[in-house]
């Protein structure tokens, strides 16, 4: 194969692997990583909270904090032209670590031994981790064959209604809030977020289907 071939069969490759990555350096200590960060940091102190009995109301408004940082960083990033390498990696694991954390620590809440607890099932965690995983994987493998695959309209509900289900559980965790008609609300909540979720991971699956069926050009 001659040079030139080289050269063509290399930038096809590069062709197929993505748009060209920028390197991680200075730039990507900006704002909106650091936002990211933050949300992190916030993501522990939230585990830790939950952890400890009686902080149940500081906890869901930290979390609260830290979901809504998510919208801003990203308005930072594609407002003044932020976007990294650095923040298309953190953002989405702080995310899913945030989310799926939460419901990690809530599941041990989740005691008929006590009359108040969080109503998360190893179900229900099962499910939601189990999606986080799947997505992620299939989004991973499909960018690596330079096909667009950001995120869709059910993917923002599915993140909007765990959001609102951890926060829901958490209010229900304080005597002061919870009540029967409280855990009733609390407990469709979580059943519904657990349906768009899945649901969601079902239309991602058939889209790479559909993507993958397509004759290459």
């Amino acid at each position: 194969m001659s040079p030139t071939d080289q050269q063509a069969e290399t930038a096809t490759t590069c062709g197929r692997a993505g748009p060209h990555l920028e390197p991680i350096d200075r730039k990507s200590l900006n704002l909106p990583n650091l936002i990211t960060s933050s949300r992190f940091v916030l993501a522990l102190v939230v585990f830790v909270l939950i952890d400890i009995t009686g902080y149940e109301l500081t906890a869901a408004g930290v979390f609260v904090l830290a979901a809504g940082s998510d919208a801003l960083d990203g308005y930072v990033a594609r407002r003044y032209g932020m976007v990294t390498t650095l923040g298309r990696i953190l953002d989405p694991f702080v995310d899913k670590f945030i989310i799926c954390g939460a419901f990690v620590f809530l599941l041990e809440k989740n005691t008929t031994i006590v009359e108040i607890n969080s109503g998360v099932t190893s179900w229900i965690v099962a499910i939601v981790i189990g999606r986080e995983m799947f997505v992620t994987s299939l989004r991973g493998f499909m960018e690596q064959q330079g096909v667009d695959f950001s995120a869709t309209s059910i993917g923002k509900w599915k993140m909007i209604l765990q959001c609102s289900a951890v926060t829901v559980c958490l209010l229900g965790l304080s005597p002061r809030v919870g009540g029967p008609a409280f855990y009733l609300l609390r407990d469709a909540m979580l059943w519904l977020m657990v349906a768009v979720t899945a649901w969601s991971g079902v239309v991602y699956g058939w889209r790479a289907v559909v993507l993958l069926r397509r004759p290459s050009e």
